[in-house]
């Protein structure tokens, strides 16, 4: 398991490296020393992949299953709904990724009333999301009306002249589901859907996608009591020497990802010891080394994404804004074509899909259309940061649309796409993608332009695998029916009953035996 996990790893990572290397040697120049700095960045996050992904099979995806199905169980609709509410605010509470935009907002919105909001936002929308399996309402319908809030939140926020605040609110939604989110609540909705008896298939996924919204509705409600003009985001990137940053880095991680396993782990003990007590000593500890492998993977992960990959992704930024902000589109379109492979929760996601689909949705396909679409969201994302138009002329056509394909592709992919859209959008694009865009946007236009123009990024990047994936799922479909309906066309007509053939003299010596409705041929001798 551990090789296999360390060679997807290698895979998903060195594209990335080679790209950055390249850039460094020639339209960013950079030190040997911020180099290296790099290349031992992509060690860390590979072997924090490695371990997370391991973690997530062994630990943070059974723990998921288990409570989804015990909560379930008790077919108690307050049990079920407190339960969701804090198990939704727990995980999220110990999301990296939110952590990372909440500390770059910090000099303007309180680092922990930002992350209390977007925790209330996931576990509402949690809750909201197991009513739905249990009472087999549409998902279509919820994402209809819960989109519908949003763009009612948005249009009286840009009336009112806070439309800093609609990249802010997308990208709290893009970024709330992450590493530690997404095992989770994937694992959760298949527990669910096991116990009340539900297609699998139909059900298991949307549960990402409704925790998506929540934390856009929330963070735009306080954009009514919040100065836009005194937003200040700031990039978090590592500075100092090479073990100063890596140093630093990595205890400020085990502390903060301590944190942020800890809730869950006092709730799997408590879960273990109240609501399954039956539970095997083996599974027990399997989980329990599982949350330790989860606890290191984040570890290294996070201390490479930010020690290696943040620096780098502000300096490329900045060098390219000065010297060629054209090269920014296809830079931008190249990067996260490969930067998608990186995401530990994408992994996750994609291997549920294979499982629960039975194989019949390929992982790989999955994956490469997932690839083109973050290829398309940063283009487009780089196209703002070169031309400075609103956010809101993407958004709105793009959830336009994507609320539009629902009512024409299959449900599994409806489900599936809003899932992904949550899940491209984690720690390598919060810490590479993110800074990449500032850095330019910095060069380009200057600090005051950054909120408007570089943010937003990882809402186009939540937001165009909703279109790619359900554009996926449609061609799919009428592939499928097209070829049935050749089968049916080139199948041959089934062959006439043969009559019966007899010679003349068989028949004048049993005519009178013969049934009148039976058919004679007569053949000449």
């Amino acid at each position: 398991m551990i090789l296999s996990k360390v060679k997807e790893s290698f895979i998903s990572v060195f594209p990335i490296a080679v790209i950055v290397v390249i850039l460094s040697l020639t339209v960013a120049p950079t030190q040997g020393s911020e180099l290296l700095s790099f290349l031992i960045g992509c060690l860390f996050v590979m072997g924090g992949m490695s371990l997370f992904a391991i973690g997530a099979d062994v630990a943070m995806i059974p723990i998921g299953e288990l409570v989804g199905s015990a909560t379930t169980k008790t077919r108690n609709l307050t049990v079920i709904i407190v339960v969701s509410l804090l198990i939704g605010m727990v995980i999220t509470l110990a999301e990296p990724d939110l952590s990372v935009l909440a500390s770059g907002l910090a000099a303007s919105i309180n680092k922990w009333t930002l992350i209390s909001l977007v925790a209330v936002g996931v576990g509402v929308f949690l809750a909201l999301s197991m009513l739905r399996v249990i009472l087999g309402v549409s998902l279509r319908l919820l994402l209809l009306i819960s989109y519908g809030v949003v763009f009612v939140l948005a249009f009286v926020l840009s009336l009112i002249g806070k439309t800093a605040f609609l990249p802010l609110a997308f990208d709290s939604g893009g970024v709330t589901t992450g590493p530690m989110t997404v095992p989770f609540i994937i694992a959760m909705g298949l527990g669910v859907s096991q116990i009340s008896g539900k297609s699998e298939t139909d059900q298991s996924f949307g549960f990402v996608a409704l925790a998506s919204v929540g934390p856009i509705i929330t963070v735009m409600l306080l954009g009514f009591f919040v100065d836009a003009t005194k937003l200040l985001p700031t990039t978090e990137v590592v500075t100092g020497g090479f073990f100063e940053a890596y140093g630093k880095t990595f205890l400020h991680q085990m502390k903060d990802t301590a944190i942020a396993i800890g809730p869950i782990a006092a709730f799997f003990l408590v879960f273990r010891f109240t609501a399954n007590r039956n539970m095997p000593i083996r599974t027990f500890w399997r989980i329990v080394f599982g949350i330790l492998y989860t606890y290191l993977g984040l570890v290294l992960f996070m201390t490479g994404a930010h020690a290696g990959f943040s620096a780098a992704g502000n300096r490329i930024g900045m060098a390219l804004g000065e010297k060629f902000p054209y090269v920014l589109l296809p830079l931008g379109c190249l990067i996260g074509f490969m930067i998608v492979a990186a995401e530990p929760a994408v992994h996750v996601l994609n291997e549920q899909i294979e499982k629960i689909s039975g194989g019949t949705i390929k992982k790989g396909k999955v994956m490469l259309t997932l690839m083109c679409g973050i290829a398309l969201s940063v283009g487009l994302s780089m196209l703002r940061v070169l031309f400075t138009f609103s956010i809101w002329w993407l958004i709105l056509p793009g959830y336009g649309i994507a609320i539009l394909l629902s009512f024409f592709t299959p449900k599994v992919y409806t489900a599936i796409a809003f899932d992904s859209g949550g899940v491209a959008s984690g720690p390598m694009t919060a810490t590479f993608l993110l800074p990449l865009a500032t850095g330019a946007c910095v060069s380009l236009h200057g600090e005051s332009s950054v909120i408007n123009f570089a943010y937003g990024l990882v809402a186009m990047v939540a937001m165009t695998p909703l279109l790619v994936l359900q554009l996926l799922g449609l061609v799919t479909s009428l592939k499928a029916k097209a070829a049935e309906s050749r089968l049916q066309k080139e199948a041959p007509p089934a062959p006439a009953p043969e009559p019966d053939v007899i010679s003349l003299g068989d028949a004048e010596a049993s005519s009178s035996d013969a049934p009148a409705e039976r058919e004679i041929e007569v053949i000449d001798l």
